[in-house]
């Protein structure tokens, strides 16, 4: 707790830096103004026991010193503005996500096979729609080649029934065949009775009342 240290007499004031040396960070206790150094603690991990937070502010934590020689001590720091405080934080964290991403990277690059496989095949009852533009052409050519519909007044011809003449009406219906006349006892059937009759030719301008002349009675 930072409530049991002597805040308003302490044992030593300066400046904080932060650096860094691979993988490992540096908080140097510095004076602030010759620059000379007062203290260090490195940091391997973060958090970790080289920087705690105390539970009853967040401007002040303790670190772990050492001297080079192996010997460690345990000292309390705080800063007087609480921005300070929280660039302190931001900067341990940065430096050990930056080592985070670094070892992996390093992992995948040592060992590529092991990563995720893409799997492209299809599973069960999976389909996959195609969108090809030369489909519609192949369609418009297909309904050129359909049937078009009867339309009121368009005559077709139909073709002869097997073994019989083609007749066909105004209407454009095939007619039902028409049995071939009787022949009456000893009247050959010839041509001329199939024919239609022939329209008589006019009389001349100059006999038009021969027939009344002639006439009897």
């Amino acid at each position: 707790r930072a409530a049991e240290w002597q805040l308003d007499q302490p044992a030593w004031s300066g400046r904080l830096r932060v650096t860094a040396k691979g993988k490992t960070a540096f908080i140097k206790l510095e004076d602030k103004t010759s620059g000379e150094l007062f203290a260090q603690a490195p940091v391997e991990q973060f958090p970790g026991i080289a920087v705690e937070s105390v539970t009853d502010s967040s401007r002040y934590f303790v670190i772990r010193i050492e001297d080079g020689n192996g010997r460690r001590a345990f000292i309390g720091v705080g800063f007087v503005d609480r921005g300070d405080a929280f660039d302190f934080n931001v900067a341990l964290q940065d430096h050990f996500k930056w080592v985070k991403q670094q070892s992996e990277l390093a992992r995948e690059a040592e060992s590529p096979a092991q990563g995720p496989k893409l799997d492209l095949g299809f599973k069960e009852g999976q389909t996959i729609k195609l969108n090809i533009a030369n489909m519609k052409k192949k369609e418009g050519a297909a309904a050129n080649t359909r049937p078009r519909p009867a339309v009121p007044g368009d005559l077709r011809l139909l073709p002869p029934p097997p073994g019989g003449k083609s007749s066909v009406c105004p209407s454009g219906e095939r007619p039902s065949s028409v049995p071939a006349p009787a022949q009456l006892p000893g009247t050959p059937i010839t041509d001329s009775l199939l024919s239609w009759p022939q329209p008589a030719a006019a009389p001349a301008a100059a006999d038009v009342w021969g027939d009344f002349a002639k006439a009897s009675g």
